[in-house]
């Protein structure tokens, strides 16, 4: 497999059961998300765009995918919920078609404009590194049949790891209403520094969806 076989399994519609894992204060936070993946080929305007983004030549590029979510987490306070949507392009190196870079319109722990590395391990799992000024965070994606994703990913930031997620994503086949959340912790009732894990600044959010 490729990455862009990889894209081209994950298209469609996805619910993701998550767990996060606030090293830093022991805690454990649940969450879910409804997850939107459609394959983007070598010409799109929108990989046009993310390459002229990144001053990368488009030629280079195999193709990409967009994705669109809506979730939420257990310590949301207000009704608060996350939605969005990004584009990623893949640029494979010359000599190693298997790895190269992944061009993001946003990062995974840091919402801005990123270049990360990806690289198809021995058991078909995809791996994303990405490296910022402060942290880094590494995602692993597999599939244990065509219609059940898996994902691992870890922030380490500030000399140590700070969290750690686990997901599990089902294949749907229409459109799901807005996710809930499926934790009822009362975010507003943790102590602030708690809170901070999933402030709007540094909230990670993933690859394939947040």
């Amino acid at each position: 497999m490729d990455a862009m076989e990889f894209f081209e399994l994950s298209t469609g519609q996805w619910r993701s059961q998550r767990t996060t894992h606030h090293l830093a204060f022991k805690r454990a936070e649940m969450g879910e998300s409804e997850i939107h993946i459609e394959v983007l080929a070598v010409g799109d305007p929108k990989v046009l765009e993310i390459c002229e983004l990144h001053d990368v030549d488009p030629s280079l590029a195999i193709g990409g995918a967009f994705v669109s979510w809506q979730g939420s987490m257990g310590w949301d306070r207000n009704e608060e919920n996350h939605a969005g949507s990004t584009v990623f392009v893949l640029v494979p190196d010359a000599d190693q078609p298997q790895q190269g870079k992944l061009l993001r319109e946003r990062g995974y722990a840091e919402i801005v404009p990123v270049i990360g590395q990806y690289h198809i391990d021995d058991d078909n799992g995809l791996v994303l590194t990405t490296e910022y000024e402060t942290m880094s965070s590494t995602e692993r994606f597999w599939f244990a049949n065509p219609s059940l994703r898996l994902r691992t990913s870890t922030v380490k930031r500030f000399g140590g790891f700070s969290t750690a997620t686990f997901c599990t994503e089902f294949r749907v086949e229409s459109t799901v209403d807005d996710a809930s959340s499926v934790d009822g912790t009362d975010r507003s009732s943790l102590p602030s520094d708690q809170v901070q894990p999933g402030s709007e600044a540094t909230k990670p959010f993933s690859f394939f969806g947040w």
